[in-house]
């Protein structure tokens, strides 16, 4: 049986945010607070196998050569001092 929780004296820009969270993904306050609990509390982990092979099926999907190291590596450093 689910349970009930008020909270009080939350920031305003705690609730802003939540308040625009909640509009953006179409839910009641409520809704959006509980969502937001789940994934910091019970954050999904998915198996070592199951994110090489979603970081593989993701690579597949890229131009051939499109990314070069050393591309990658200039647009990491850029900005950096």
């Amino acid at each position: 049986m689910p349970s009930s929780v008020t909270l009080k004296n939350i920031p305003d820009a705690v609730y802003e945010h939540l308040k625009a969270a909640a509009e953006r993904h179409r839910r009641s306050l409520n809704s959006e607070a509980i969502v937001c609990l789940e994934t910091v509390l019970l954050p999904k982990h998915a198996a070592v196998g199951e994110r090489l092979a979603r970081a593989r099926e993701l690579r597949a999907g890229l131009p051939e050569g499109a990314f070069k190291a050393e591309d990658i590596d200039l647009a990491k450093r850029a900005g950096r001092k």
